[in-house]
């Protein structure tokens, strides 16, 4: 990989609404984050017997499976997105519905290890794509679901968007799969 590092974007730099993940984010080295927090993903989903994964918290909530299925739809989307304008692609591109793409994605079908393994291997590759992009490539816009966003601000908005599920999985999912099993 490169040396590359990826400063924290400015709040003009991504629409407001990915605010709320890049705020849960401290100021670090962001591809080191990704990395660390690729481990800490897959500590918990393999922590997990299979079983359990499909756990929900209540009906109408997302298994732990679709939660994780949900973060590699976001991540691959997003990597996409990052791409685009790294690229200098301007071509605006649609957001997506992420209830659709869950329930379309079949996710409780599919194993703990399948699920893990998928995350372990687009991580890595999204953490090599955002490695080689120089600050000028990271300056780069575009515009995706109607809103600006800059290359730098995609693995920002993920790691924080992947906070976001991991506290909702430690807050809401683990404590009701406690007293469930």
């Amino acid at each position: 990989m490169n040396n590359m590092t990826i400063p924290r974007p400015s709040p003009d730099e991504y629409a407001p609404y990915y605010g709320a993940y890049v705020d849960l984010l401290p100021d670090v080295d962001i591809l080191q984050l990704l990395a660390e927090q690729k481990e800490e993903s897959l500590a918990l989903l393999r922590g997990l017997a299979d079983e359990d994964a499909g756990f929900a918290y209540a009906p109408g909530k997302w298994s732990i499976k679709e939660v994780i299925g949900h973060i590699i739809d976001t991540e691959r989307v997003f990597a996409y997105r990052g791409l685009c304008f790294a690229r200098g692609d301007n071509t605006p591109l649609p957001g997506f519905e992420q209830d659709d793409y869950v329930l379309g994605g079949d996710f409780n079908a599919r194993s703990r290890d399948n699920l893990a393994a998928e995350f372990e291997h687009l991580r890595m590759s999204n953490i090599y794509l955002f490695s080689t992009w120089s600050a000028a490539v990271q300056a780069r816009r575009g515009v995706a679901n109607n809103k600006s966003v800059t290359a730098r601000a995609i693995p920002w908005i993920l790691a924080g968007h992947e906070r976001h599920h991991l506290n909702v999985l430690r807050e809401r999912y683990l404590p009701g799969l406690a007293q469930h099993g």
